[in-house]
């Protein structure tokens, strides 16, 4: 058994690469890596720990569930390593998937990020641990080198982004979850992204969580095709580190989210960042996908944006939220959804436009810390209601995060954000 979560106050870490050679901590390279955990409670049982993953009631996961469990679906988690020994994890973890060239230290998480990260998307809960949202799905894992792996032969042997992206591309993973970033871009890892695509993986990054210091555009999340998601917490509140601009494509949960303390895997902490964020819209899209086995990686997008909770526009996304939260209860519950055509990308404006500024010019590639796009918007700040007719025990909260107010829709609760419009 573990002990129960303790509390703590920093953000979950936000990993990145550059050049495809290394991978480095967004806040590390400002100075503030917030990888904190406090006052474990060693005496507290595991079986406490699910309680606390409050997104899965607020989802609707056990309706969810009825229908699909994510069965059939492998999802890719490049990561700091899985440990597949975990109560929750094992029979979970698809290690002898893993290329031979890219597998090395798989299975050896040196941070328990990874472990996590496969434990939010398919965890069975097993021994009080956390449960995945899709928990008939199955983990192949990719361990890469960030910061924290200080053993140089370590670092050495172990693949870094773009080959651990290509060696997922030439897979049967539908999915691809990247839940972490850097401030750089990279050709090699550009490249190996537009390979993922052309073998039709849908792939999910988080987008950082700098948004209160110098908020960088973050990378693997602003590559083209690949799905930005940003943070959320209980009561529908973007978290106030959750990094914003024109490459955030959706929100999901990632506040008081349950992961473990660090690499002994004997407790977890409360934890909070967008790397959470990214894992649970993976494992929303592995349900939709095993519901719906012939879709594209296309249509299984399409189907999480359609239903997003939103009040605007859906062709104006916003800055903060892009589509809106994710619901894959909504496309559950309609057995006949209709995803629109299979060879119709989603985000085609976002890929074909990049990453811009306020006044709409990308920033300079050479650049890896190019500020992200402002706040000024295109189509100024509006108050908006609820547009749903789901209001079933609805929470509604306010929140400052600039001078307009917006309704988004998680499960069957409402909430408000304040957010600006992408300068399109």
């Amino acid at each position: 058994m573990v002990a129960l979560i303790s509390r703590r106050g920093g953000q979950d870490a936000f990993f990145g690469g550059r050049n495809g050679k290394r991978v480095s901590a967004v806040c590390s390279a400002l100075g503030a890596l917030a990888i904190l955990s406090a006052g474990l409670a060693p005496s507290a049982s595991a079986a406490d720990v699910q309680p606390q993953q409050w997104y899965l009631s607020a989802m609707k996961a056990d309706e969810m569930w009825k229908v699909s469990t994510g069965q059939g679906i492998k999802v890719a988690v490049i990561d700091s390593g899985i440990n597949a020994a975990t109560p929750s994890l094992k029979g979970q973890v698809l290690s002898g998937e893993v290329p031979s060239a890219v597998a090395y230290g798989a299975t050896s998480d040196y941070k328990g990020h990874g472990t996590t990260m496969a434990e939010l998307i398919a965890g069975t809960g097993q021994g009080g641990g956390l449960k995945g949202l899709a928990p008939g799905a199955k983990i192949v894992p990719y361990r890469i080198a960030f910061d924290d792996l200080k053993d140089k032969a370590e670092r050495e042997k172990t693949a870094n982004s773009a080959q651990a992206i290509r060696a997922a591309a030439d897979s049967d993973v539908k999915i691809i979850n990247m839940s972490y970033g850097s401030p750089g871009d990279s050709a090699e890892e550009a490249a190996a992204i537009k390979y993922a695509q052309s073998k039709g993986k849908l792939m999910f990054a988080a987008v950082g969580n700098n948004a209160e210091k110098k908020n960088l555009i973050g990378y693997p999340a602003a590559y083209p095709y690949v799905v930005g998601v940003a943070a959320s917490d209980k009561s529908g509140t973007v978290g106030k580190f959750s990094e914003y601009g024109n490459y955030v494509d959706l929100a999901a949960p990632g506040l008081s989210i349950p992961g473990w303390c660090d690499v002994t895997f004997r407790s977890y902490c409360d934890r909070e960042g967008t790397s959470m964020s990214a894992a649970i819209a993976s494992g929303s899209a592995a349900l939709i996908w095993s519901a719906h086995p012939k879709w594209t990686a296309n249509q299984v997008l399409a189907s999480l944006i359609d239903t997003a909770g939103r009040d605007w526009a859906k062709n104006d996304p916003s800055t903060y939220l892009g589509y809106g939260l994710i619901r894959p209860r909504k496309v559950l519950e309609q057995r006949n959804f209709n995803p629109g055509p299979a060879d119709t990308d989603p985000l085609a404006r976002e890929n074909a436009t990049g990453v811009t500024d306020a006044t709409g010019n990308a920033p300079s590639a050479s650049t890896p810390t190019s500020p992200q796009p402002t706040k000024a918007t295109a189509g100024g700040k509006t108050s908006a209601a609820a547009s749903t007719s789901d209001t079933s025990g609805n929470t509604t909260m306010w929140v400052a995060l600039g001078a307009a107010a917006a309704v988004l829709v998680i499960g069957g609760g409402a909430f408000a954000v304040l957010r600006s419009r992408r300068a399109t």
